[in-house]
């Protein structure tokens, strides 16, 4: 592994890390929920030999504080954009899974002139349902109640794909121990942050950057479903379905990904 410098930046109100890894054009690398910028390690050996890759810690996650009130899509609008700040970063692909692709349509919205592709993995684009929004702001007073081990047990069989979950019990132990980094009152920060999220269907017809489209044949959340309406909505947007692979198929498959996310990048050289 090579070394992994660390930086801390304010944004807003909140601390925010991030690692860099690798020298070369910058590409940004977005985590899921409830994980750090750990999750991303695998793939960016492979992509750092090329490229500089960023590794934000969300607000919330990780290393990063989660700051005052709900971590809304807004507050990691403006966290990515002071990330790119610090590391001199003008525009750049970014990519984002699960909370980190819904960051990305935020951030698309905001500041699309920094954007020159996007990577959008195992995410999706609708709000939150009646039954979804009342069901996560449960989970969130749930966990300020009883802790937050309980709920990341129930997470697990929901993001990681069953594959993993019978031949992989690293990957399981791994996906917790990055969990762990995470206080009662971030996940409940994080969840009414995501609670709150604007529906962003509209939006996909305003990308006209080059867009990659990932989804795990095993993501029960956010799979084939979701993706397909996205490709056909996203002009020139590429779909691919990672074999043997759940919601967290970047961790689940590096090396697929990883291959896929290089072609990708390299294709834009």
């Amino acid at each position: 592994m090579q070394p992994i410098a660390f930086q801390q930046i304010k944004s807003g109100d909140a601390e925010i890390a991030y690692r860099v890894l690798g020298e070369g054009s910058p590409v940004i690398l977005l985590h899921p929920f409830p994980a750090n910028h750990e999750f991303w390690l695998p793939v960016a050996e492979n992509l750092s030999t090329r490229y500089r890759v960023i590794l934000p810690d969300l607000r919330g996650h990780g290393d990063s504080g989660v700051g005052d009130g709900p971590a809304t899509m807004e507050k990691h609008a403006s966290d990515i954009a002071s990330v790119m700040d610090d590391a001199n970063v003008g525009r750049a692909p970014l990519i984002g899974v699960s909370i980190g692709g819904y960051a990305l349509f935020e951030f698309w919205r905001r500041h699309r002139g920094r954007v020159s592709a996007l990577g959008l993995c195992n995410t999706k684009t609708s709000a939150d349902s009646a039954e979804a929004r009342a069901g996560r702001l449960q989970a969130a007073n749930d966990v300020l109640e009883r802790g937050t081990e309980p709920f990341f047990e129930t997470m697990i069989p929901r993001l990681l794909g069953k594959t993993t979950r019978e031949m992989r019990p690293d990957l399981v132990d791994g996906a917790l121990r990055m969990m762990r980094k995470m206080s009662p009152e971030d996940v409940t920060q994080v969840q009414r942050g995501m609670a709150e999220r604007s529906d962003s269907v509209d939006t996909l017809k305003t990308i006209n950057v080059p867009t990659l489209l990932v989804t795990g044949e095993e993501d029960i959340l956010t799979g084939l479903n979701e993706a397909e309406p996205m490709r056909q909505r996203i002009s020139g947007s590429q779909l691919r379905v990672i074999p043997k692979a759940g919601h967290y198929s970047p961790w689940e498959q590096p090396e697929e990904v990883g291959k896929l996310l290089r072609q990708f990048l390299d294709g834009m050289m």
